[in-house]
């Protein structure tokens, strides 16, 4: 798969940079994509024709604030995101931590950017998550293993463990999801690669395969599953410049 995945990155590199408009098209139809699923899968109601509406500054009658609010903050985050990105800045807890303050911004302001300080249970898993008082070490050594260990990887197996080894910790009352997969398409972005959707009629899939990973420490199905929505995300940029 990587090295299929490794020729188109190379086609796509060999096109670039790509028209404005293109990117620019390209750019607003992955970012509505990547809100609608990423919010759906955690259970926000809001279409994604209404997402695009929202996107746009309107509000949808029937649907709650925090569902607005969660489409909003997902674009400022995702903005954030590609700051770092043209930045080249190193990962860091510091840039995690933003990232959940965008995520959770007027919906949780007492937890935002602050890891959970107390135990949680994942709906529908057989992992649980550390003990509050582990939280912080464990996450040092999350920064610690991208800093020494991870760079060894091909790109997309260290977007899908970075996105499995945080939501294993599970450092936050809520948003990990949402963070995770921005921190998978950070480190993807960060090498060339376009954003993934994760979809939301892929949830149980992606749930098994995150669940399998954390109990067995069989990490194989999400990495399959990931590198799968990435060579989808390179088919649609080389289709619209071929």
């Amino acid at each position: 798969m990587f090295e299929q995945i490794d020729q188109k990155k190379a086609l796509l590199d060999e096109k670039r940079p790509l028209p404005n408009y293109t990117l620019k098209s390209l750019r607003e139809k992955l970012l509505l994509e990547w809100t609608y699923h990423s919010n759906a899968i955690e259970g926000n109601t809001l279409t994604i024709n209404e997402t695009k509406v929202v996107l746009e500054g309107i509000t949808v009658g029937g649907k709650t604030m925090r569902e607005h609010l969660e489409v909003i903050n997902h674009r400022d985050a995702i903005t954030y995101v590609e700051e770092i990105v043209q930045s080249n800045e190193p990962l860091s807890e510091w840039q995690i931590k933003n990232i959940h303050r965008l995520i959770l911004k007027g919906i949780d302001e007492k937890y935002i950017g602050v890891y959970r300080d107390q135990q949680v249970f994942i709906s529908g898993a057989k992992h649980i998550p550390p003990a509050p008082f582990l939280i912080k070490e464990q996450m040092d050594e999350l920064i610690n293993w991208y800093g020494q260990e991870a760079d060894q990887l091909h790109p997309v197996s260290r977007g899908a463990m970075l996105h499995v080894i945080f939501v294993g910790i599970h450092p936050f009352i809520d948003g990990n999801g949402r963070t995770s997969r921005l921190l998978l398409n950070l480190e993807l972005m960060k090498e060339g690669f376009p954003p993934v959707v994760i979809k939301v009629e892929n949830r149980l899939q992606y749930y098994e395969a995150l669940d399998k990973a954390h109990t067995e420490k069989d990490y194989d199905d999400f990495i399959q599953l990931v590198a799968k929505e990435v060579d989808d995300s390179l088919d649609l940029y080389l289709n619209v410049i071929s």
